[in-house]
């Protein structure tokens, strides 16, 4: 599923086009802003994968993982079965050192304020010793004027092109995360050397971060 570089160049020229004309599967030879931001994290995965708020059809573990993982969210989205869908991630639902990769995908900014330090502490203990957690995260103006232009949307249509749209904006969630705040969060939680990459096809209106949980010496 990962994009050849002439996809990526075709992605980046057409980048303005992509970001206004918003659908969620490939179209025309283009990529979508999911199936984009999927496939900068597969590049980062390895090994048995934990994707926190996975959304409809688990499809970052099915389609980019090979299955090799598991999906979970607090939404029941189409496609999960009442075993991925938890009313409260503060507590992950599995042992310590169970994973070699935790995901948040677009998603840290829809953990509740109060939360975030227990979610990313959860993904921490759930990870093997040398595992990474890779969240992603848009420019706020891009995250704001994108969530803006999806609600448009889907108003003026009455579609669902957004999953936001479908299950409402909740007490303690936002449009976007500052890069500081995940930095903090994450060092909080005990992990170190934390990267941050950004997505060049889609100009650096969006990035990831990579960190790791080092092994006690």
């Amino acid at each position: 599923m990962l994009r050849s570089t002439a996809s990526k160049l075709i992605d980046a020229a057409t980048f303005p086009l992509r970001a206004v004309w918003l659908f969620h599967q490939d179209k025309l030879g283009l990529s979508s802003l999911a199936t984009e931001r999927f496939d900068y994290v597969a590049r980062e995965i390895t090994g048995y994968c934990l994707d926190v708020g996975c959304g409809k059809g688990n499809r970052f573990i099915t389609e980019f993982a090979s299955g090799n993982g598991v999906g979970i969210d607090v939404y029941p989205y189409e496609g999960l079965s009442q075993s991925q869908v938890f009313d409260d991630l503060t507590h992950f639902p599995f042992d310590d050192l169970t994973f070699d990769t935790v995901t948040f995908i677009a998603n840290f900014n829809h953990i509740p304020l109060a939360d975030r330090d227990a979610e990313a502490s959860e993904a921490y203990r759930c990870l093997k010793w040398g595992g990474k957690v890779v969240i992603t995260m848009g420019h706020p103006l891009a995250e704001v004027a994108v969530h803006k232009l999806v609600w448009l949307y889907d108003r003026l249509l009455r579609t669902h092109v957004d999953m936001d749209s479908q299950r409402g904006m909740q007490e303690g969630e936002s449009y976007y995360v500052t890069d500081n705040e995940i930095i903090d969060r994450l060092t909080r939680a005990g992990f170190t050397g934390v990267k941050k990459k950004r997505f060049w096809t889609q100009w650096g209106l969006n990035h990831l971060f990579v960190s790791t949980k080092a092994r006690p010496e």
